[in-house]
């Protein structure tokens, strides 16, 4: 008994996170095969080793696994279900691999609608950012059946060095990754008004970074953002509109069961805040543009 054959993978969404994951893909001995609606991106990727599909139903005809990395759950939907419909041309017993951040209720309604077409479903949300994407190093948190994980073979920790099996139906993945957006957003929300707060009390914003990043009070937020915000820097890494969608979902699941959140509905208000004063697609450390009486660096 030599090894299974290696899974014919492919990739949809070369953004920020896809692109690295194309690329740890590769580097682990895959040719992947990749779509992108911006056609000289994939190109651009399959010059080096794997295949640019003209169209979702090329690379579904394709593959035995197909990995999602789109914005949301509309994307994700357009992707399955739209004109050019990936999920028609998928063969049964071939797996997809949904990693964005979306509501878990849909997340389980995706997998029951896949099982009717034949089609195995992991819910496999990621967290990282793009640096950790594209050394393979960043971090999956998933749930679905014994089936679907065994298709998915090595393609998986091809991709991350942390793939958490959070059960064996869809829905967990998807509900860890909503609290830890929740935790993100507040973090960075709550960075944003400390740095605020030195600001405008006169305090030297590179000294207090210094000060902070070496004390208790200090998140990997805190150090990560306000960078950006000493160097003056909003090229958006992370979107303040990101955090309107995945703490608004975040609020979504806890009005469900009326569950209280009071830290991420302040959060939430904060960032959109940002969005509507013009901020929405600078860097989502641009949240502290929406403080008065400030001089940012």
């Amino acid at each position: 008994m030599g090894n299974p054959p290696r899974p014919r993978v492919g990739l949809v969404g070369l953004g920020a996170m896809g692109l690295g994951m194309a690329q740890s893909l590769r580097r682990a001995g895959h040719a992947p095969h990749v779509f992108d609606v911006r056609r000289d991106a994939a190109q651009a990727f399959a010059q080096e080793g794997g295949t640019a599909c003209e169209t979702l139903a090329e690379l579904g005809a394709r593959c035995d696994v197909v990995v999602s990395v789109v914005v949301n759950a509309a994307q994700t939907d357009a992707v399955l279900f739209g004109e050019d419909s990936l999920a028609a041309h998928m063969r049964p017993g071939s797996l997809f691999v949904m990693c964005s951040t979306v509501d878990p209720h849909w997340s389980v309604a995706l997998e029951a609608r896949l099982a009717q077409r034949g089609i195995l479903y992991l819910d496999a949300p990621i967290s990282g950012g793009a640096a950790k994407a594209a050394s393979g190093q960043m971090t999956m948190m998933t749930a679905g059946t014994p089936a679907a994980y065994a298709r998915a073979g090595g393609v998986l920790d091809a991709m991350a060095a942390k793939v958490y099996r959070l059960g064996d139906k869809a829905g967990a993945g998807s509900k860890v990754k909503v609290i830890n957006q929740l935790l993100a957003g507040v973090h960075i929300a709550a960075a944003a008004e400390a740095m605020a707060l030195g600001l405008r009390e006169g305090v030297d914003p590179a000294a207090l970074y210094d000060v902070i990043t070496h004390s208790a009070g200090n998140s990997w937020m805190f150090e990560n953002r306000m960078a950006h915000v000493l160097a003056g820097d909003y090229t958006p890494l992370s979107a303040v509109d990101i955090f309107v969608k995945d703490l608004g979902l975040v609020l979504d699941v806890a009005r469900t069961s009326k569950f209280p959140l009071p830290l991420s509905s302040t959060a939430h208000q904060m960032f959109m805040q940002a969005s509507t004063a013009g901020f929405a697609r600078e860097d989502d450390s641009a949240v502290i543009k929406i403080f008065p009486g400030i001089t940012l660096p």
